[in-house]
């Protein structure tokens, strides 16, 4: 297992940026975590992957990733861990198949959503919903980094269980009080 405080420390030099940030959830933010700038490396994806496969709850059958951030985290995880993954899309493609979920989800996959930064845990909550539809039991999401702005909250008040490897502290910014 790598060392998650050297991994969290060269997370945070690779994609903490300092300036004035709109994140997606509306807010505004003195800091912006670019998930694009880790998620991109391959030698923090190979780090991440067993991260994630050491988290997965028993019985756990796919793994899934919303587009685009959680895509590379969650191959990281299905190679790590040997279990299929689904992709999530932000909307439904309006061509070919249509399909907002790509990969097989079925009523007996018993999923984890890996995602990347999760602050209100909005787009979380979209992927969860659309597993959901398709009659999957989602089990858990488990985040790269929590910005500690009640994603978490969020995601158990929907009955998901959420878990993070890192959370801001871990990188270096201590989050304003509420």
């Amino acid at each position: 297992m790598p060392d998650s405080t050297t991994l969290a420390q060269r997370i945070s030099a690779i994609s903490l940026l300092r300036g004035s940030f709109t994140l997606r959830s509306g807010r505004t933010s003195s800091y912006y975590l670019d998930k694009y700038l880790f998620s991109t490396r391959p030698e923090i994806l190979r780090e991440l992957g067993p991260m994630f496969a050491a988290r997965l709850p028993p019985g756990t059958t796919l793994l899934a990733g919303a587009e685009l951030g959680g895509i590379p985290l969650v191959t990281a995880a299905s190679l790590a861990s040997g279990i299929p993954c689904a992709f999530v899309r932000n909307q439904r493609k309006e061509y070919g198949t249509a399909k907002l979920l790509e990969g097989k989800v079925g009523r007996e996959d018993r999923v984890v959503l890996v995602e990347d930064v999760a602050t209100t845990g909005g787009q979380a909550l979209e992927a969860v919903g659309a597993l959901r539809e398709a009659g999957a039991l989602v089990l858990k999401v488990i985040a790269t980094i929590d910005r500690l702005e009640g994603a978490r909250e969020n995601l158990e008040a929907a009955g998901v269980a959420f878990e993070a490897l890192f959370t801001v502290r871990d990188l270096g910014v201590d989050p304003p009080a509420e």
